[in-house]
């Protein structure tokens, strides 16, 4: 008699076939000429900043108040965390070559602007109405029951903070009739020159906001030139992550930049908080490493299930980064009646933190599931008694005779 199986088989199985058949539905429900290498990038670029942010974003207990830290100004070795993670430069990239071909298909079928934008800003912006109402309710809550200010305020700010991202990314996408054509050298020459009144001459501290528009803008226009067709070939990518990671090494070794590329609680300088030349070199570095990994990218996502992870993460991209703050914070506030946790509640100064916070990621990663459950609707625009609308990442499968492949849009 043979032994039976054992017990978690027959259940473990029909997940697995379950898992599989649904990977499979969406690689098959996929536009054929889609490129995928693009909508892995945004996936990449999203999870580098919810991961960043999870890892650098500490909220430690003094008293009955919570206040803003970060393991990186007492650990200031731990900056090229910041690097494999601050990966902003690379969704504007993707932004911009995504809007560019966007607006140009719309053009081609007779379609006007201001449909093109309002469609564009509605996916951006939907989900942001609920994000709002929350902390808005949240706060008056936490005010009336007596909790500090300056507790309220940290909350507010931190939950709150990807949306300055939103509105540049916004008035870069509303500005792309202007900047099809535009040389990522122009943006780029106007940050050199903000850091060199700033820094070099002693300009007023404010000019350094200009660079909020220009710093962004370089990646931006770098993603026009890619759909122009000028990024293609490999020498590209090679000469920007060269170039990129030469000039940020020197900005940072004999000019005085910060070498973390997110801000740091209390340091005099942010290369974030406006984007600094270091902050822009750099993401000049990380463009040229993306398009370098498109063609290893599009080999990957020839896997059902690779790709199947990909399309659920573009389908919740602006769900996922505007309510991973609140996950965190939901968590760090959530267990402060079990006293000062390790990696939650504590000083972030030593490397004790470090791996209790890297312990508390999965539960960060289950409360962020929770609000994407909660909340996704307001991204795919189906609530409130609208029509949902169908995916253009995956589309439902129809007859043969009426089903469009070719010039899929990407979004």
């Amino acid at each position: 008699m043979t032994d039976p199986a054992p017990a978690s088989a027959p259940a473990s199985a029909p997940a697995r076939d379950a898992l599989r058949a649904a990977a499979a539905r969406i690689d098959a429900a996929t536009p054929a000429g889609r490129d995928r290498a693009v909508d892995a990038l945004r996936a990449l670029a999203i999870l580098g900043v919810v991961l960043g942010h999870w890892l650098v974003t500490a909220l430690v207990a003094d008293g009955g108040a919570l206040r803003a830290a970060s393991p990186l100004r007492d650990m200031s070795w731990l900056a090229p965390v910041s690097w494999a993670f601050q990966t902003l430069a690379v969704f504007f990239l993707v932004g911009g070559h995504v809007a560019t071909r966007g607006y140009a298909s719309a053009r081609a079928r007779g379609e006007t602007y201001g449909h093109w934008l309002a469609a564009r800003l509605s996916r951006l912006f939907r989900p942001v109405l609920a994000v709002l109402g929350l902390w808005a309710v949240t706060a008056a809550l936490l005010l009336l029951s007596g909790a500090e200010f300056g507790t309220v305020r940290t909350l507010v700010k931190l939950a709150l903070s990807p949306m300055w991202f939103l509105l540049v990314f916004a008035a870069l996408t509303a500005a792309t009739p202007l900047l099809t054509r535009l040389s990522p050298l122009w943006p780029l020459v106007v940050v050199l020159h903000v850091d060199l009144l700033r820094f070099g001459f002693g300009g007023p501290s404010w000019l350094g906001w200009v660079n909020v528009a220009a710093g962004w803008l370089v990646p931006f226009t770098l993603g026009a030139a890619w759909t122009r067709g000028e990024l293609d070939r490999r020498r590209a990518g090679l000469l920007l992550l060269a170039g990129g990671t030469a000039a940020t090494a020197a900005l940072v070794a004999w000019a005085g930049y910060p070498a973390s590329m997110v801000g740091v609680p209390g340091a005099p300088v942010s290369n974030l908080d406006p984007p600094t030349l270091a902050a822009v070199a750099f993401g000049l570095a990380q463009c040229g490493l993306a398009l370098l990994l498109r063609d290893p990218l599009r080999r990957a996502m020839r896997r059902p299930r690779a790709w199947a992870a990909v399309a659920v993460v573009n389908l919740s991209a602006m769900t996922i980064f505007l309510w991973h703050q609140t996950a965190l914070m939901a968590t760090t506030a959530g267990t402060l009646l079990l006293g000062r946790l390790p990696g939650l509640h504590t000083r972030p100064d030593d490397l004790h933190w470090v791996a209790a916070r890297i312990a508390w990621l999965p539960l960060f990663a289950l409360v962020l599931a929770g609000c994407w459950a909660a909340f996704r609707s307001c991204e795919r625009g189906h609530g409130h008694g609208r029509p949902r609308r169908s995916s253009r990442i995956v589309r439902a499968h129809r007859p043969a005779s009426t089903t469009r492949t070719a010039g899929a849009r990407h979004v």
